[in-house]
């Protein structure tokens, strides 16, 4: 059988934890941050984790993991 690609935008997206949790960045924070309010910028600053549901379709995306 030949090998199964990882979805390009699945890398460059997202990580797996150890625990087997997927984190991604938060979107809408690149620019024109003017237009949200400091509370959005502050609780938007980190990583955070997807919810289990979408978390098995991107597992599907990325076959063997992601370094």
């Amino acid at each position: 059988m030949p090998k199964l690609k990882t979805k390009s935008g699945v890398k460059k997206r997202f990580k797996i934890t150890a625990n087997g949790k997927i984190k991604h960045g938060v979107a809408g924070k690149r620019h024109r941050l003017i237009s949200h309010n400091a509370k959005y910028i502050r609780q938007h600053r980190r990583t955070d984790v997807i919810a289990a549901s979408e978390a098995r379709i991107i597992k599907v995306w990325a076959p063997y993991g992601l370094n």
